[in-house]
């Protein structure tokens, strides 16, 4: 691949776009350009050739059509061969080795929530189909849509982009369009128009949240030492629109140890989605995706060690996640215990040199922070398709606002205690029981076939601590044996959903018991 003589340049991102246009005016490149790219770039006092004064065919419909020109595509897409030449050559044009585009702020467009009009004028033309032209004619053209990359193209100005960087670029333009095409078709059939309105009415319905077309592109971001069983092979790919806080962003900062393995970040997402639920220091265990421990304390290290002490055994080689800086006295009682992962937003910098210490433990820092109630969508893969639904956001005011079921009322301190175990069981795996004593759990019963051996479970998980402990099922009892093995355990107040055909019962045993009973109305399945 020869130098670099002549760059379309047209961005609507205009990030480092005048250091570009420098470096290849230096280089004596021919820079073609439109618009607003154009008028940045003139202002900088650079040499500019208007793409309408290239293809001596002005910009019709106020800017709607001006790259759609066979000088053009015919400069992007001639290949080096003697014939493609003579034709450009034929009809004016002539070669054009880089060309550098990003496409209108459709998402942007979107999100700030125009008219419908101003959104349609925001879906590019002309962009794309010179990104397309270019990336497919990568054997001879280097196509940029990412400011990141301009150093690199700069630094290869002179002897030519080799062609690992250029197939490299062009697979990148194409995921570019790729997102950008999925995103209108995402729009276009999320909007809900009544057939009976005009053509010219489209857009001035409601949108849809499920839209009829949905699309992902998703980003590889690193390769997993194993699937979810080491005869499996996986990886993992981000979102190209995960926000900051999400998993997807956050930084491994631990030294030397083993790859993240695909159960690793499953365990450490469901931590992470747990630890959310409080605003007081508060720490999450969690082993195989259910939290095996939970508290709140005025510190984060105390809330540590209450969360591993209420399940010891199964802390042991478990995920924690917490909500705070990890300072120096929490790191401590952190190294005391074998651990696959920690996840936190920072880590004070001797608290992190003394975890890193630990070989084979993996340090995440997720930076920002994301509330308990931030808004995304769960996806789940079924064969041949895809469950996509809200992520379930509430609980935070459900106990307070929660009905009395029994004639008896919990006391302060119960219902404060039946709003940390609710909070904590909407994160276990259904059937889910969670028993907790003021801001720490003392038994926690996950995923069982039915409710009362859930319950058991639990139990026998507190051991005596059961005694005195509130109750959160995740979803209504369906009959009153998980109320009479909870009572016989010594339990004193229960929180559940409601809405059981056999609620009357289940109330009567709690009543017996002397239980306190709160119906949320509300069901946490987790599967």
């Amino acid at each position: 691949m020869g130098p670099i003589k002549r760059a379309l340049v047209s961005v609507s991102d205009k990030t480092g776009i005048v250091e570009l246009g420098k470096a290849l005016a230096a280089k004596g490149v021919t820079i073609l350009s439109t618009g607003g790219t154009s008028k940045a770039l003139r202002d900088a006092g650079l040499p500019v050739t208007d793409v309408s004064e290239y293809t001596q065919s002005p910009e019709i419909m106020d800017g709607r059509v001006k790259t759609l020109h066979p000088r053009v595509h015919g400069g992007i897409l001639m290949r080096d061969q003697p014939s493609d030449h003579k034709e450009l050559a034929q009809i004016g044009g002539e070669p054009i080795d880089l060309v550098v585009v990003n496409l209108y702020p459709f998402e942007a467009t979107v999100k700030r929530g125009a008219p419908h009009h101003e959104v349609i004028e925001n879906i590019d033309i002309g962009g794309p189909s010179m990104l397309r032209s270019a990336a497919k004619n990568h054997a001879r053209v280097t196509v940029v849509v990412d400011p990141t990359d301009y150093a690199t193209v700069i630094a290869a100005i002179d002897s030519g982009t080799d062609d690992a960087l250029r197939a490299r670029l062009a697979a990148k333009a194409f995921t570019h369009t790729a997102r950008y095409d999925a995103a209108i078709a995402g729009y276009l059939t999320s909007v809900e128009v009544n057939e009976a309105e005009q053509p010219s009415a489209l857009g001035g319905g409601t949108r849809n949240p499920f839209p009829g077309t949905f699309g992902l592109v998703l980003e590889k971001a690193y390769g997993l030492r194993y699937g979810e069983n080491p005869h499996q092979q996986g990886a993992f790919y981000r979102d190209v629109n995960a926000p900051a806080g999400t998993l997807a962003r956050a930084e491994v900062v631990s030294h030397g140890s083993k790859e993240l393995s695909f159960n690793n970040l499953v365990d450490c997402e469901g931590a992470l989605d747990a630890v959310r639920e409080f605003d007081g220091p508060a720490a999450v265990v969690v082993k195989h995706t259910n939290p095996c421990g939970v508290a709140i304390a005025g510190s984060l290290a105390e809330a540590y060690r209450t969360a591993r002490d209420a399940d010891p055994v199964s802390a042991f080689g478990g995920i924690v996640a917490l909500n705070r800086e990890v300072d120096d006295a929490t790191a401590e009682l952190m190294a005391e215990t074998f651990l696959e992962c920690i996840v936190a937003p920072s880590y004070a910098p001797s608290a992190l040199a003394r975890l890193q210490q630990k070989k084979n433990l993996r340090l995440l820092s997720t930076g920002a922070w994301l509330a308990a109630d931030h808004k995304a969508l769960h996806l789940k893969q079924v064969g041949g398709g895809l469950l996509v639904e809200d992520r379930d956001a509430t609980g935070g005011l459900e106990v307070a606002q929660a009905k009395l079921a029994t004639k008896r009322a919990p006391t302060d301190a119960e219902k404060a205690a039946l709003d940390f175990a609710w909070r904590v069981c909407k994160h276990v795996k259904s059937n889910a029981i969670v028993l907790a004593k003021g801001n720490r759990t003392v038994g926690v019963g996950a995923g069982q076939m039915s409710r009362v051996v859930s319950v058991e479970i639990a139990v026998k998980k507190a051991g005596a601590e059961a005694k005195g402990s509130v109750l959160a099922s995740d979803a209504f009892f369906p009959f009153p044996d998980g109320v009479e093995a909870a009572a016989a355990a010594g339990v004193t107040a229960i929180v559940q959903p409601g809405g059981s055909v056999k609620d009357a019962e289940v109330i009567a045993a709690a009543e017996k018991a002397g239980i306190a009973m709160l119906f949320t109305g509300f069901r946490h399945f987790r599967h």
